[in-house]
């Protein structure tokens, strides 16, 4: 025996389909018209057709208008069912299983020889009548009432499922269910002999979760129902951590009221502006009345596939007011080649025996039965006719439900066909069903696993496990010039693939703007996100990134550091070449120091010739020309050699720089030097016996002395280039949007014994000076080199500091300046006084003086 059960699990009242093989000697109970009666029937009516194969089919035919729950601690006491149940629609998924065993007894290559029949049963939308019918179906005779199916309840948990299907489930009947989507069905060690031609739940609120995820919805309100199909929907491993939820409503039947009212304050509120609905159409209806009402007309609504192909919404126009461009997720719709016929055909002239078509036509067409619903005879007018009918019953535009029930059918025909074609003998079709040998029902539980068909149309279908690959459509309400809602197909879902036409979309401001729903904007590039202390993921401030990083995408969490030579932009999004930073000429401090430079040239040159134009007076000759004329040379050398630092860094210019500039001040020093000594010698000279003192310090002696110090230097000099001369680099330590091309020392230690050289010699020059300061008055020679070493030293001390802390090119910039600074001390110090006689006091330009 196998069952075929569709339930849904968590909405829909219970369907159940069973299939028996029937022949002699098979160990397999042939299905009769009879029911289990110790609890009752909730009706007598039913829909049967003889065959070698039974499949029964219990429906939500009829339904209760109100019920209640049960505790058991008496006798249970239920209403009769009172009419068809609303729409109409179980009972077209009763004629979709009627149509597919016929058109199955027609087909000659799936199971020829065999004839399938049916009965079918109303549940009456209650458990316990569902649960009887299974036991009805397999039970054999009111006798022999053996529970060998399980049919699902109508309650909104799984644990009715597990209490029956720990009944139903040792007897290993294979179970086909065509509306139980339940994610928990698809457990093969709780549920292994259950099987459905309907996705598990957990792949449409996964379509949910990227339709939101796909839009930038990151900020989302949720209305489910309490119970596991609600949770599932609000589940975080599903819609992950790109989507916060800003409220969960849940809606329960018993509390509908209350619950709708304060969902629907919850709604006007909360500013997301995208709602995920994941309830019952009955409940979803309320709730949207409840919003018409408070004229929440702004909000666009994601809907799950239990009401998002509802006809009693979409053709409420007091909703259309609010449900305006709803996009849902809807069981996927297919067509029945022939079904719309077969419906249209259908008349109880022509059934005489179907006494669910008879009360049908009675609903439609106002004819009563003679005297009972199994009489025979109607006293129609003998012109109705389904034709020209339109309804529910006779729409087959967009077949979900009624699909699957054909879908089911064929699995269970094909599973059977495998069975009788092969035995433990041959592999050939047994057309004869007398002689098949005893199959159990774990044998067609086998061929269920291994069920890989095209239906009629062209369609593949088989199972994956328990289910069978997800495949849903995507569709939109779009509102029509008269108010009338329309279902427009837009996308379908394919496993985890989702295919959206996004141009096709109406959303609920009517237009195809896409809505906005966020808690904070996405972070433009240049910034990164920071989490609001205490709020949810999405709710966050935009922080400028710091200089030196970018972030070149929306929505950034962090920042990236640019590589060394690269630098970030104005607007922080990329990474861009550092700028070669140096001291050009084209510059204001470059200028600025050129200028000064040369004028100190221009001074020194005219100081030059102011001395030799007036070589024979006494001033120049007291004065030591010769040393002079050397000073102020080596004086415009170093003012010419300030030059050199300014410009772009090369290999020449790094190693000419330092050299010019250290023979240059040696140079200059030296001469200082040798005139204190020459200053000293004389006016001691005068002294008895020192006359020969003045051979030390003649003219070649001064002039070898001079050159001898700065043989020294460049020694130093040479020392220092041959080994690590000074390179041009490029200086990535100071942080910034530009690089510095600079001159590296090479060698700390040439670049410090250069500089010691000078200050030994400045400060030798110093003491001498400064020892020779009481001389008479009028000769203050000794005086004003003692000033302009105080300035020399002073400048080049202050240097040091300077010099190390300063960045980039601004260390090239202090350099310099101390050169120059050092130059215009010497430079005025020693030769202002002298040109200033020569000049404007020519009456003290003389020997005497």
């Amino acid at each position: 025996q196998v069952i075929i059960c569709a339930t849904w699990l968590s909405i829909s009242p219970p369907v159940l389909l069973l299939l028996s093989a029937v022949g002699q000697q098979t160990g397999l109970n042939v299905v009769q018209a009879t029911v289990c009666s110790h609890w009752g029937a909730p009706t007598d009516k039913s829909l049967i057709q003889d065959g070698d194969v039974i499949i029964g089919g219990l429906f939500n035919l009829y339904h209760i208008p109100s019920t209640k729950d049960e505790d058991y601690t008496k006798k249970p006491h239920y209403e009769p069912c009172t009419g068809f149940y609303p729409k109409l629609e179980p009972l077209k998924y009763s004629y979709a299983m009627v149509f597919a065993v016929e058109e199955i007894n027609r087909n000659n290559t799936l199971l020829p020889g065999v004839k399938l029949g049916y009965r079918i049963l109303d549940s009456c939308s209650l458990y316990p009548w569902a649960l009887q019918g299974a036991m009805s179906l397999v039970g054999g005779d009111t006798h022999s009432c053996n529970l060998t199916a399980f049919a699902g309840p109508i309650e909104s948990n799984e644990q009715p499922v597990v209490r029956a299907g720990t009944t139903l489930g040792p007897l290993y009947v294979p179970v086909i269910s065509y509306l139980a989507s339940c994610p928990c069905l698809s457990d093969r060690l709780k549920y292994p002999t259950f099987f459905r031609t309907i996705p598990s739940d957990i792949y449409q609120a996964w379509a949910m979760a990227q339709l939101a995820i796909r839009f930038h919805w990151t900020w989302i309100g949720a209305v489910v129902e309490n119970n596991d199909y609600g949770q599932l929907a609000i589940q975080k491993e599903i819609f992950g951590k790109g989507v916060c939820l800003e409220f969960i409503e849940t809606l329960m039947p018993e509390t509908i009221v209350t619950d709708v009212k304060r969902a629907a304050l919850t709604i006007q509120a909360s500013t997301a502006r995208v709602i995920l609905i994941f309830c019952w159409y009955t409940e979803v209806k309320k709730l949207l009345l409840e919003l018409v009402k408070r004229n929440v007309t702004d909000r666009q609504f994601l809907a799950s596939e239990a009401w998002s192909t509802s006809d009693d919404l979409l053709q409420d126009q007091t909703i259309s007011k609010v449900a305006n461009g709803v996009l849902g997720v809807a069981i996927r719709s297919s067509t029945i080649p022939g079904f719309e016929n077969y419906l249209r055909s259908l008349h109880p002239i022509r059934r005489p025996n179907d006494v669910f078509l008879r009360e049908f036509w009675q609903k439609e067409f106002g004819c009563s039965p003679l005297s009972s619903y199994f009489s025979s005879s109607l006293i129609p007018s003998g012109t109705e006719s389904l034709e020209n009918v339109e309804n529910h019953f006779t729409d087959t535009s967009q077949l979900r439900v009624a699909y699957n029930v054909y879908l089911a059918v064929y699995a269970a025909a094909h599973a059977l066909h495998s069975l009788l074609s092969c035995n433990t003998h041959t592999c050939t079709f047994q057309k004869n069903i007398k002689h098949i040998e005893v199959k159990t029902s774990i044998n067609l539980l086998q061929q269920l696993n291994k069920v890989n068909i095209t239906t009629p149309h062209g369609e593949r279908f088989y199972f994956q496990g328990a289910d069978i690959p997800a495949m849903y459509d995507l569709v939109n309400w779009r509102k029509q010039p008269d108010g009338q809602l329309k279902l427009v197909l837009v996308g379908r879902v394919d496993g985890f693939n989702l295919h959206l036409n996004e141009s096709a979309v109406q959303w609920s401001s009517g237009s195809s703007q896409v809505p906005f729903s966020v808690c904070s904007e996405s972070c433009p590039p240049g910034t990164r996100k920071a989490n609001r202390k205490g709020e949810p993921l999405c709710c966050f401030d935009c922080i400028p990134c710091t200089e030196g990083e970018i972030s070149n995408e929306t929505g950034s969490l962090n920042c990236e550091r640019c590589p060394s030579e690269f630098w970030s932009n104005v607007e922080q999004t990329a990474c861009v070449p550092r700028q070669l930073d140096f001291l050009s000429f084209n510059e204001t401090l470059g200028i600025t120091l050129t200028t000064v430079a040369a004028s100190g040239v221009v001074v020194t040159t005219a100081v030059f010739v102011l001395f030799f134009c007036n070589r024979q007076t006494p001033m120049v000759r007291a004065n030591n020309s010769e040393l002079s004329f050397l000073l102020l040379l080596s004086l415009k050398l170093c003012f010419l050699c300030s030059l050199v630092f300014i410009g772009r860094p090369s290999v020449w210019s790094c190693r000419f720089q330092q050299a010019a500039f250290g023979i240059s001040f040696v140079l200059c020093v030296s001469c200082l030097l040798v005139k204190t000594l020459v200053v000293l010698a004389v006016f001691r000279s005068a002294r008895p016996g020192a006359e020969t003192l003045m051979k030390w310090f003649g003219p070649v002696q001064q002039r070898g002395s001079v050159f001898l110090f700065t043989c020294i230097q460049v020694i130093i000099c040479a020392t220092w280039l041959s080994i690590s001369p000074p390179v041009p680099r490029r200086d990535l330590g100071f942080q910034g949007s530009k690089v510095t091309l600079e001159c590296a020392m090479g060698s700390l230690v040439g670049f410090s014994l250069v500089l010691g050289y000078i200050g030994l010699l400045a400060c030798t020059c110093l003491l001498l000076a400064f020892l020779a300061r009481n001389l008479p008055d009028n000769f203050n020679e000794a005086k004003l080199i003692t000033f302009s070493m105080l300035i020399f030293c002073a400048v080049w001390v202050a240097f040091v500091p300077a010099y190390v802390s300063s960045p980039g090119k601004y260390v090239v910039a202090v350099e310099i300046f101390s050169i120059l600074a050092s130059s215009y001390g010497l430079l005025l110090c020693i030769f202002a006084p002298k040109c200033f006689i020569i000049l404007l006091r020519p009456e003290k330009n003389t020997k005497k003086s």
